[in-house]
C-alpha cells in the first residue's frame, strides 16, 4: 500500500554544489535530492555564507528576527540544487567572512554561538515559511541543538506536536565543545544546567545535546554505528551512544555517480567504461596524463594514489614512516591534500628526495582528486578511523583497488583480495600499524605485478559495484517513519 509522503527538513553546515569543505557536504546534496526522487517534499536549510555565489542573488523569502531572547535579526534566502529547496539563513554579523569555520588553521573563536543561533533560527523560521516537517534531519555538532531546541523549546509549541528528528554522526572525533558563556544566543544555556548538553559543571558539547534529544540517531555506516558504543570508536561519547543504542542505525552512504564516473568526467584525458578493453585503454592514458602533469617518469610501474586532508585520521602518520622503505620498490606515489603543516613538511621533504618516485601536490584541487582516481592502480586508504568514507567507493568507480583498513564504511563497502578474491574489490588490514599498511601495500604491488590479469578482472568488477543513494534514501525512509511511529 503507498504511504504518504514526508516533509523533511534536512539541515547541514554546507551543501555540495553552493559550498563545501568535506564529506558532509556531499551527502547533504545527494541524499536529499534521492528522497525527492521518491516522492518526499524535502528541503535543506544551512547558514547563508557570503562564500555562497549564489547567495546574493537569490530572492528573500523571509526578513524576520528570532522570536526568543535576544531576537537577532536573520533572512532566509532561497536557493535550489537541482529540483530541492533550500533555504540560506543569512545573518551578517555571523556568516559574513572568509571562510566557514576557520581561518589560517584557527577555528573562528564565536563558533558556539554562530551554529547555536543557525539551530535556532532553522526552527524559527518554519512557522514564518509556514513549512510544517514531519522529519528533521541534523547533521553533526553544528546542528546539534537543533532536536535539543525542539524537545526543549518547542516540545509545547502545536506546530511541531509531529515533529520528530533525527542526528546523523558523519565523524564524532568534532563535538563541538563550549562553555556555558560561549552561547549567549540561547536562553536555555544562561542557567548553566543542561544535562542533556552538559560535559562538565562549564562546558557542554553540541553533538551530545543532539545525540541525547533527537529521537532517532543515524551514523553513515553499519561499522561505524557500532564502533560508536565503543571508547576508542567514540572519541569519548561511548556512554551517550550505548544510551541510544536502541535508537541507532548505521546506513551505509551512497555516492553521486553524476560526479564521479569515468565515463563522463571532463577532467579526464580519456572517458572510459566498465568494459575491459576501454577500462584498460582509458586508465593507460590516464596514468601517462597523470605521471605529466605531476612530474613523475611516464613508465609502465603500479601507481598508487592518495587524496585526502593530511590528518592522523587519513593515516598519515602510518604511511610516513614506511613510506621510504616503499620507495625502495619500483612503484610511483602520488599524494595530494592539504592540512597539518607538520605532515605537509615531511611529505614534501620526502617527495624532494625521491622525485623519480614520489609526488606531493599540496593542494584542495578538484581536478587533482579525479586524475588521481583515474590514473591510479591504487588508492590508500589507512584511516585510523572512517565513518563511511566516499574514496574507497570513487576509486571502484575508476577501477582503481583501494588499499583500506578495515574500519566504519571501509570495512563495509572493501572486500579484500585474500579473504574473497572471487568477490574483492581491493585490499584491506586490520591493526593501526605501518609495518600492516606496508606489508598491505606489497601485498597490492606483488598481485599488480605477478597476477596481470587477474589484477584486471577485479579492477573490472570493482567497476561494476553500485553503491546508488537510492538505497541508501529507502533506509533513511524506514528510520523516519520508525521516528514518527
Amino acid at each position: 500500500m503507498a504511504t504518504n509522503p514526508l516533509s523533511i527538513l534536512f539541515v547541514a553546515s554546507e551543501v555540495e554544489g553552493l559550498i563545501k569543505s568535506g564529506g558532509l557536504a556531499d551527502v547533504a546534496k545527494a541524499l536529499p535530492q534521492a528522497l525527492h526522487a521518491l516522492g518526499q517534499d524535502v528541503r535543506v536549510t544551512l547558514p547563508g555564507y557570503r562564500k555562497i555565489k549564489a547567495l546574493q542573488e537569490a530572492p528573500i523569502a523571509l526578513e524576520t528576527q528570532l522570536d526568543h531572547w535576544p531576537h537577532t535579526p536573520y533572512k532566509v534566502r532561497q536557493l535550489a540544487i537541482g529540483d530541492v529547496t533550500v533555504y540560506a539563513i543569512e545573518c551578517d554579523h555571523y556568516f559574513a567572512r572568509d571562510e566557514m569555520y576557520s581561518e589560517y588553521n584557527q577555528a573562528y573563536a564565536d563558533n558556539g554561538e554562530r551554529f547555536s543561533f543557525f539551530s535556532a533560527a532553522c526552527l524559527d523560521m518554519l512557522p514564518k515559511i509556514s513549512f510544517q516537517p514531519d522529519i528533521i534531519h541534523a547533521n553533526d555538532w553544528h546542528t546539534g541543538f537543533v532536536p535539543y531546541l525542539l524537545k526543549h523549546r518547542y516540545a509545547e509549541l502545536p506546530f511541531f506536536a509531529h515533529t520528530k528528528s533525527i542526528i546523523s554522526i558523519h565523524n564524532a572525533v568534532f563535538k563541538g565543545v563550549f562553555s556555558f558563556d560561549e552561547l549567549p544566543t540561547l536562553p536555555e544555556m544562561q542557567g548553566r544546567y543542561a544535562p542533556d548538553a552538559a560535559v562538565s559543571a562549564t562546558h557542554v558539547t553540541m553533538l551530545k545535546a543532539g545525540v541525547m534529544t533527537a529521537d532517532k540517531v543515524n551514523a553513515v555506516s553499519p561499522t561505524y554505528a557500532e564502533e560508536l558504543k565503543t571508547e576508542l570508536g567514540s572519541h569519548g561519547m561511548a556512554k551517550e551512544f550505548r544510551a541510544r543504542a536502541h535508537d541507532l542505525v548505521g546506513i551505509l552512504n551512497g555516492c553521486d555517480y553524476s560526479d564521479w564516473n569515468p565515463s563522463s568526467d571532463d577532467f579526464l584525458p580519456e572517458k572510459y567504461h566498465a568494459e575491459m578493453e576501454s577500462m584498460l585503454a582509458g586508465k593507460a592514458a590516464c596514468k601517462h596524463y597523470l605521471q605529466q602533469r605531476v612530474g613523475l617518469p611516464e613508465r609502465e610501474v603500479a601507481v598508487y594514489g592518495m587524496v585526502c586532508r593530511l590528518t592522523n585520521q587519513k593515516g598519515v602518520h602510518y604511511l610516513l614512516p614506511i613510506l621510504e622503505r616503499f620507495l625502495k620498490l619500483d612503484a610511483q606515489l602520488v599524494i595530494v591534500g592539504t592540512g597539518d603543516p607538520i605532515l605537509a613538511t615531511q611529505l614534501a621533504e620526502i617527495a624532494a628526495c625521491h622525485s623519480d618516485k614520489f609526488a606531493f601536490v599540496e593542494a584542495y584541487s578538484n581536478e587533482f582528486a579525479h586524475l588521481v582516481e583515474a590514473g591510479a592502480d591504487f588508492f590508500l586508504m589507512p584511516s585510523e578511523f572512517e565513518p563511511c568514507g566516499l574514496n574507497q567507493i570513487y576509486s571502484m568507480a575508476y577501477g582503481t583497488l583501494p588499499i583500506v583498513r578495515a574500519v566504519g564504511g571501509l570495512k563495509d563497502s572493501v572486500v579484500d583480495y585474500d579473504i574473497k578474491p572471487e568477490t574483492a574489490t581491493g585490499f584491506a588490514f586490520i591493526n593501526p600499524e605501518p609495518i600492516e599498511l606496508l606489508s598491505v601495500m606489497q601485498r597490492s604491488l606483488l598481485f599488480y605485478l605477478q597476477q596481470k590479469d587477474e589484477m584486471e578482472r577485479v579492477q573490472l568488477y570493482a567497476m561494476q559495484q553500485r553503491f546508488c543513494w537510492k538505497q541508501a534514501a529507502e533506509e533513511y525512509l524506514a528510520l523516519y517513519r520508525s521516528a514518527l511511529n
